[in-house]
């Protein structure tokens, strides 16, 4: 007994010995916590408090290790970053401390550890790159020209959606949305205003694949062509050749119900077709043949089966009113749900059809014929509140409840549809009309459709991966998911122009810190910090200096936790913001955040695949197109710089062409910025022309046409002013009591269209707090335009003026008006000029951190313009703010006016010359001016709105008020007839007119006055 006390004794003062004779006393402890808060909030300019919540120091080792709070590993690290901290510390350590060997840890990481692999110059983390080895991408666009992007995502498959959706709240028997109406929109449609049109094709563009459990298509029309049955105006057809069709082992597609309750599976209730393949001889095809009910872009997906045989090069064409596009698809997996191949342009009553052939590069493989799908449609899945009782209380993504509280309604309901469109739905609600298991969608067994959508869009990104190599243990659909990625926005408020800013958010401690597959979660926080960095870094230098960087949380949010591939959950900004949103709503800022976050993935991926990245280009710049004699047109153009990416660059161009208003077609591939193509007389051309490099394609340039008619009547030269895509007007009070988005001053200009607007903001006083989301406060906003896409800025403008001008015998090409700047187009080789302005206007994004832009015509032009007149060239303008940029615009000048007055021979009256739509035409000298017409002056999908074009006047003589608007009598349009020249300057955009055959009206009547 008295020697093992005496052993026990000898320990204790051991430990003694080793950990306390050199300690680290208080006034070094303060001073570490307070240089370790200065790096915090230096780094994120905001408060928290770094602290050192214990210390093991062994003096026998000569090691001291300071264990930090969560909050240091809330920062970007980098290598320089961790030097700096470790030096700094080093310093405050007490005598002999100094000198030992220090390790500092911050959420169970020593930081150097939380330095991302892509920043590294050594000892990269091998235990967190994945990277599994694909040798054939799930679909394969085999008609673009531009080949295969192999420093983009070639191969990567990406598993990314946008924050909630439409939803059944059973306590309330109701679908409504996850969030609240506010500042014009609401989270579960805001958020896909970046993921759809942007995000997603920057990533295709880049080669990669990219699955969303949400509707993609804003199309509300949805055909479905199936063997067991099909939509009208629809057939399905087989033809066997030497291998025939014959049915599956397993059940496939059907769609016999109209609205599908809950645990229905159409994936389940019909048959699937298969063939073997064929290397050569006579191949067998299926054909899904349809009918559209208007000229639009549709979605289309198609469904198959994968076996034990299947083959990896299923060709599928797609026949559209651009052409014929082919795919090759990789059956060995995403067999079983709806899996999409792209938009295409059809047209009723033309030769609309998906074309399977059992041609391979392999013969005896297995092709699967299931069902084709086209456009998104509308909800189907009925939804009431559980008859066993329902789960009366939502809990977030963050929360867990270990007790849920049952109800049973007491209410008879009837199962009921959304009555909205499929893309507006949670995904929940896709994922059953996917074929996805109910076990991944409907975890609840049917008691909450607000956990359920949330909680499984986690465990389907595992179902995608299941028995790939990224997650080779689990059953799937093989598909094998580089990474995941919620897109989400926030709440909480600031006063004044203070902006909440961006949160990522990442899951780590689970599951022993590891993926299922053995690879280190660490690779999340990789992901995480490369994207909240781009992000910062291109909103700061494009649009706020003063962009708020929040932290980077390891926290225990489902959609970050539950995916075993590296995920990120992305918190953009506050959705509840007024600043955040001043930006927030701008179509030019959702561009740059989703190039950002497409950067961020490239970087990340690139880094585990350790190989080179290349970013594809910024859409081309100062477009023109011109006559190259009477059978080519030439085409010119120049590449766009990125400042930021200096591997941003083009080494080729797409130039796609279209014909009398057809789709595109694929495109051929040029080497430099011009060329030359070759055009028939009377048919209108348009061209549309896409940068590409080694990392892929950039978003489309502006859509120029040309027509050389016959009997020409003159050359005229039509150039696309309008540029301008513009969140809706903002104002805030001086006193800061309140703020607003205002739509009837002017609702803005979207990208194309819009399907993020819900309804007009009308509670405009910032005290007033959220009280529920059917009260959201200030901000609160109105829900008639829930369902309604908003037309926006087509970029096509060329083509409406061109029609008329083609109607009245003239030929005609046209140009950017940046291509006129610089000196590119010369304007004196035209008798006439058409100048588009559309909505164009001086504009500043937000509180005007960054210079306006948009003006109608800087000085530059003016004295182009100017110089055009003198030498007898004439010119007609049409646009909205023609007058009020110039008068009512605080950055306009003198100078601005004079040459309005001088030179365009008008001024302007008022700046609101009408809200009813209408305009007539008024008594003048010329004749051909005559009729009426009516304009798009509120939101609609057909065409921007233009709220309140302008009243302008005649100045001098010879000029001539030649349009009135019809409620006031107020002056629309001045026609000069001078001994030089004759100009005609419109305050309504022509483009805007309703009926196209209205608007060769208009300009035939303008055309023959000008002669």
């Amino acid at each position: 007994m008295k020697k093992t006390t005496l052993i026990a004794a000898f320990i204790f003062l051991s430990s003694i010995s080793i950990f306390g004779q050199q300690a680290i006393d208080n006034a070094s402890r303060v001073k570490i916590n307070t240089f370790l808060t200065n790096v915090y909030y230096e780094t994120l300019h905001s408060k928290a408090t770094v602290q050192i919540d214990s210390t093991a120091v062994n003096n026998r080792k000569k090691t001291v290790e300071l264990y930090v709070n969560p909050a240091l590993s809330y920062l970007p690290m980098r290598e320089n970053t961790v030097r700096h901290i470790y030096d700094s510390v080093r310093q405050y350590l007490p005598g002999q401390i100094k000198k030992y060997r220090l390790a500092i840890y911050s959420d169970k990481q020593e930081i150097s550890n939380l330095v991302p692999n892509f920043y590294r110059t050594a000892h990269k983390d091998k235990s967190r790159i994945i990277a599994p080895k694909v040798k054939t991408p799930l679909v394969t666009n085999l008609s673009d020209p531009a080949g295969k992007a192999g420093k983009g995502l070639a191969n990567n498959h990406i598993a990314l959606w946008q924050s909630h959706g439409y939803y059944y709240e059973q306590k309330l028997g109701r679908w409504e949305w996850q969030r609240a109406r506010i500042f014009q929109t609401v989270e579960d449609l805001y958020t896909q205003s970046y993921v759809v049109p942007f995000l997603v094709p920057m990533l295709e563009n880049a080669g990669a694949n990219v699955l969303l459990p949400r509707e993609r298509d804003y199309n509300k029309t949805e055909l479905i062509i199936d063997n067991d049955g099909s939509s009208p105006a629809t057939a399905y057809r087989e033809t066997s050749g030497s291998e025939a069709w014959r049915n599956t082992e397993n059940p496939g597609f059907a769609n016999p119900k109209k609205v599908y309750l809950d645990g229905e599976n159409p994936f389940g209730m019909g048959s699937a077709r298969q063939a073997k393949t064929i290397a050569k001889g006579k191949e067998s095809v299926v054909e899904w043949s349809f009918d559209v009910p208007q000229k639009d872009t549709y979605g289309v997906y198609v469904a198959y089966q994968s076996t034990k045989n299947s083959a990896d090069d299923a060709c599928y064409t797609v026949y559209h009113a651009g052409g014929e596009t082919r795919f090759s698809v990789n059956q060995q997996m995403g067999g079983g749900t709806w899996i999409f191949l792209g938009y295409f342009p059809f047209e009723p009553g033309k030769e609309n059809k998906v074309v399977l052939s059992n041609k391979s590069r392999k013969a005896g493989k297995i092709v699967v014929a299931d069902a084709v799908k086209i456009g998104g449609g509308m909800g189907n899945i009925a939804r009431m509140p559980n008859m066993e009782g329902f789960e009366s209380e939502n809990i977030k993504s963050s929360e867990t409840a270990n007790n849920k509280k049952i109800t049973v309604s007491a209410i008879p309901y009837s199962p009921e549809t959304s009555g909205y469109p499929r893309y507006a739905e949670g995904s929940r609600y896709w994922q059953q009309w996917a074929g996805i298991p109910d076990t991944i969608y409907n975890r609840s067994e049917g008691k909450n459709d607000y956990t359920d959508d949330y909680a499984s869009r986690g465990y389907w990104v595992n179902y995608l991966a299941g028995g790939s190599p990224v997650l080779s243990k689990a059953e799937g659909l093989k598909i094998p998911i580089d990474l995941a990625f919620a897109f989400h926005t926030d709440a909480g408020t600031l006063w004044g122009d203070s902006i909440v800013g961006t949160l990522g958010i990442y899951m780590t401690h689970f599951n022993n810190e590891r993926f299922e597959n053995g690879a280190s979660r660490q690779a999340s926080r990789d992901l995480t910090e490369l994207i909240m960095q781009q992000v910062t870094d291109d909103v700061r230098r494009n649009f706020e200096p003063d962009w708020t960087r929040r932290p980077m949380w390891n926290r225990s949010y489902a959609e970050a936790r539950v995916p075993n591939v590296p995920t990120m959950l992305l918190e953009l900004l506050s959705h509840q913001n007024f600043a955040d949103m001043r930006y927030g709503l701008d179509p030019a800022f959702r561009f740059t955040v989703s190039r950002a976050v497409y950067k961020g993935m490239l970087k990340f991926i690139a880094s585990q695949y350790n190989r080179p990245y290349v970013v594809q280009p910024l859409p081309v710049k100062d477009f023109a197109a011109a006559f190259s004699g009477d059978t080519e047109v030439e085409l010119s153009w120049q590449p766009t710089p990125d400042p930021s990416e200096p591997s941003a660059q083009p080494t080729k161009y797409i130039v796609y062409t279209r014909i009398d208003g057809s789709g595109f077609d694929n495109g051929i591939v040029v080497t430099s910025a011009h060329c030359k193509l070759p055009i028939e007389k009377d048919k209108l051309y348009s061209y549309q022309v896409v940068a590409a490099n080694d990392g892929g394609k950039s978003f489309p340039s502006e859509i120029l046409s040309v027509c050389h008619k016959s009997d020409s009547r003159g050359e005229a030269l039509i150039v696309n002013g309008f540029t301008r895509v513009s969140a809706p007007y903002s104002f805030s009070a001086s006193n800061d009591s309140l703020a607003g988005f205002v739509g009837n001053v002017d609702n803005g200009v979207p990208y194309i269209s819009d399907h993020q607007f819900v309804g007009q903001m009308h509670e405009f006083r910032r005290v007033i707090p959220w009280m529920d989301d059917d009260a959201a406060g200030f901000g609160d906003s109105n829900a008639d335009y829930e369902t309604t896409e908003i037309a926006g800025n087509t970029f096509d403008y060329p083509y409406v003026h061109g029609q008329g001008f083609a109607e009245a015998g003239y030929s005609f090409v046209s140009c950017s008006a940046a291509a006129v700047e610089n000196g590119t187009v010369s304007l004196s080789k035209y008798r006439l000029v058409d100048w588009i302005l559309g909505k164009q206007r001086e504009w500043s994004v937000a509180r005007g951190a960054m210079p306006p832009k948009y003006k109608t015509f800087s000085p530059k032009i003016q004295e182009i313009v100017t110089d055009y007149c003198n030498g007898g060239g004439n010119i007609l303008i049409s646009g909205a703010f023609v007058g009020s940029d110039f008068w009512d615009n605080p950055r306009a000048t003198d100078r601005d006016r004079n040459w309005a007055e001088q030179t365009l021979k008008f001024k302007l009256r008022n700046g609101n010359g009408a809200v009813a739509g209408k305009i007539k035409s008024a008594a003048s000298p010329f004749a051909s001016i005559a009729g009426n017409y009516e304009y798009y002056n509120t939101l609609n999908s057909e065409s921007y709105a233009v709220e309140h074009p302008d009243a302008i006047e005649p100045v001098g003589n010879n000029a001539y008020t030649v349009f009135r608007y019809a409620e006031n009598n107020k002056s629309a349009g001045v026609f000069f007839k001078g001994e030089k020249y004759r100009s005609c300057v419109l305050g309504f955009p022509i483009e805007a007119i309703k009926d196209q055959h209205k608007k060769n009206e208009l300009i035939g009547g303008i055309l023959k006055a000008m002669e």
